[in-house]
């Protein structure tokens, strides 16, 4: 199994850490299969702040996908319908187990150079 590591918004990280948030919206997704994800907190943190283990990856039409996770999607219709406009397939990753690291990391602990605009595989 993979990792990958992805840039997320401090808002949304802090739901993904209170429990708030238990689904990570994607337009896509990697082509290998991945257990886990590191998650870096965009500016003004712009460090790896936790990992999160994938329960599993959901694949549908946004509709569907919406019904099925806005009550832990940590997000609004309007930003859902925004996000996923024009798509016939939405994404998203069933977050299990969080660690926290107690000392946020810098990319290049993970060997990355950049703050992935999707994703990145970390090994």
């Amino acid at each position: 199994m993979e990792r990958i590591l992805i840039s997320i918004n401090p808002e949304y990280v802090e739901k993904i850490l209170s429990g708030e948030k238990r689904f990570e919206f994607r337009t896509k997704i990697p082509k290998k299969l991945v257990d886990t994800l590191l998650i870096y907190e965009t500016a003004p943190v712009q460090r790896v702040v936790a990992e999160a283990k994938i329960i599993e990856v959901l694949e549908m039409a946004p509709d569907k996908l919406w019904e099925k996770t806005r009550e832990y999607g940590g997000i609004d219709r309007q930003f859902f319908d925004a996000y996923f406009f024009g798509r016939t397939t939405a994404y998203a990753y069933r977050l299990g187990e969080i660690k926290i690291y107690e000392e946020p990391r810098d990319l290049s602990y993970f060997g990355v150079k950049a703050a992935p605009q999707s994703f990145v595989y970390v090994h």
